[in-house]
């Protein structure tokens, strides 16, 4: 009789276990969906801050290939601000770390352009450019982008654009379709 009430106790204390253990994985899992919700929501946010960031690079860009320095200081200025709004929270510990390393680098360039000549602006606006597409590799984007290249400039220089049709920033309206699309980024 001891052996019975010894075995009936002991399948009562696995069955408890086991309906503790399902309960618990169950919340978990419950946990879980609701972090990668909040995780999302950051993202879109973030996603958001990027995309102004894009804004602020195509502006300047716009400006490069019209040969205008006002407007590239002002979009230059402009996407300073952008760079230092960023908010990497929502990115793992590795990818902040680089995209603090290309923000630093990126804002750097921004301020160059802000307040330079237009050769100077375009020398910095190389650099700027690969610095935000580095930063489009991690981050992402809404829309489809060009990568652009002109074998000319400095040895071959890229740069992004909204459009397929080349525009070129470096030399504007001297060269104004020199380069080819060499990549799609979606």
């Amino acid at each position: 009789m001891k052996n019975l009430k010894m075995s009936i106790a002991a399948m009562l204390l696995l069955a408890v276990s086991f309906t503790n253990a399902q309960e618990k994985e169950k919340m978990n899992h419950d946990h879980g969906d609701m972090k990668m919700d909040h995780s999302k929501m950051m993202n879109k946010n973030s996603d958001a801050k990027a995309e102004a960031i894009l804004s602020d690079y195509f502006n300047l860009k716009d400006a490069l290939v019209a040969d205008d320095t006002k407007k590239a200081a002002q979009a230059g200025t402009k996407l300073v601000a952008s760079l230092k709004a960023f908010d990497m929270g929502s990115y793992t510990k590795e990818q902040q770390k680089e995209l603090a390393d290309i923000i630093e680098d990126a804002t750097e360039h921004a301020e160059h352009i802000s307040e330079s000549a237009i050769d100077h602006q375009r020398e910095h606006f190389k650099t700027l450019s690969k610095d935000i597409t580095d930063m489009v590799a991690i981050t992402g984007t809404k829309s489809t982008l060009y990568e652009q290249f002109c074998p000319m400039y400095d040895k071959g220089s890229a740069w992004l654009s909204t459009s397929n049709e080349v525009r070129n920033p470096y030399y504007g309206s001297k060269m104004l379709k020199c380069g080819k699309v060499q990549k799609t980024i979606q």
